[in-house]
């Protein structure tokens, strides 16, 4: 076997290298790893040309992130960081506001990443910001695209705010996220070699003649959805701009039973082995039925919360166990599907009377 190449200094992971160990905790998503694992190489190749002052015709491979709640899309970004070894934040797009109005302008998000590596400027400029919800910041009204209309400052306007910093540019950052409006102590920044990876589910995106292409439809729109184009984007709201600084589009797919059921068990830090080794610390031996795995899942697509709410399931299923840990001290706790569907029912009947 090769060995990996060296991009100035240490060792870089290939493409497949960085497919590979992802694949080890992402479940799923085949083609969305190996799109990602590319953009990342090509971010570290283009990044060390720059560090040795070369003159580069590499642009940024920003990426934009497409699919449903709970497919992974923040799970994916956090364990490439972890893969490349770099400092890593995630932001809320609909946090932020056009510059001149109440709110967080978009170099806070640059500070929060600051902030995460002990305010080393050196660290930051070589991170990665994940993005969310960033459908949320698109067009509000037709008035955006003919020039009438009022101000859209939580959309258009934080979209063309972050053109500078998807592009590579040297900004002033706050040193103080939380005083973010004070207009002094701020410490410069370049967020040229900052990747940014932008995600959301894009759910009522539609063509021309009410067809599906995003993902707010079910069955058979879904299966047979053709892929999202730029200009399916635009007309959602998004600019031009915006969007050529996110060359890599990612489509990621609503996860599949077999999918939910593997991220379960699988992983090295699945959710079933961390709450084992949690409830080992109280001495209690924690185990699942093959049936009680099966009905947390079919729970959880029956709610459609995807990856994301598996752990809010199990919380809710292990909660009187957990509660009790410590007074079960050297006992065995056994979980079939029984004892969830008896739990599951509970929480059911507690959030209609909340309703």
């Amino acid at each position: 076997m090769k060995a990996p190449p060296k991009i100035d200094g240490p060792a870089v992971p290939t493409p497949r290298e960085i497919y590979e160990r992802l694949d080890r905790y992402v479940i799923g998503q085949a083609r969305a790893k190996r799109a990602v694992a590319i953009a990342a190489y090509s971010h570290v190749k283009r990044c060390a040309q720059r560090r040795r002052e070369r003159r580069s015709l590499l642009k940024k491979s920003n990426i934009l992130l497409i699919g449903p709640t709970g497919s992974g899309k923040t799970h994916l970004a956090r364990n490439l960081a972890e893969i490349l070894s770099v400092p890593f934040t995630v932001v809320d797009a609909t946090e932020y506001t056009e510059a001149g109005y109440y709110g967080k302008d978009v170099e806070v998000m640059v500070a929060e990443l600051l902030f995460k590596t002990d305010h080393s400027i050196e660290e930051t400029q070589r991170g990665i910001i994940f993005i969310d919800e960033i459908d949320k910041i698109a067009r509000r009204s037709q008035g955006g695209r003919t020039g009438a209309g009022g101000r859209d400052i939580g959309g258009e306007g934080v979209q063309q705010a972050l053109l500078k910093l998807l592009e590579g540019r040297e900004i002033f950052v706050p040193l103080n996220v939380t005083q973010h409006w004070n207009k002094h102590d701020f410490v410069q920044v370049d967020t040229s070699d900052i990747l940014f990876i932008c995600a959301g589910t894009f759910s009522d995106l539609h063509v021309a003649g009410g067809r599906a292409v995003g993902f707010g439809s079910t069955g058979e729109a879904r299966t047979g959805r053709r892929r999202i184009s730029q200009r399916d984007l635009l007309e959602f709201g998004m600019l031009a701009e915006l969007l050529g600084r996110l060359p890599v589009v990612v489509e990621l797919e609503a996860l599949r039973p077999r999918e939910l059921r593997a991220i379960l068990t699988e992983p090295p830090d699945s959710l079933t082995r961390e709450y084992r080794d949690l409830l080992a610390l109280d001495g209690i031996d924690l185990a699942f039925s093959e049936g009680a795995l099966d009905e947390i899942v079919r729970y959880a697509i029956d709610k459609g919360v995807g990856a994301r709410g598996l752990r809010a399931i199990i919380e809710e299923v292990l909660a009187e166990i957990l509660f009790e840990a410590p007074e079960r001290r050297g006992r065995k706790a056994s979980v079939d599907r029984r004892y969830v569907q008896r739990r599951l029912q509970t929480l059911d009947a507690s959030s209609l009377r909340e309703d």
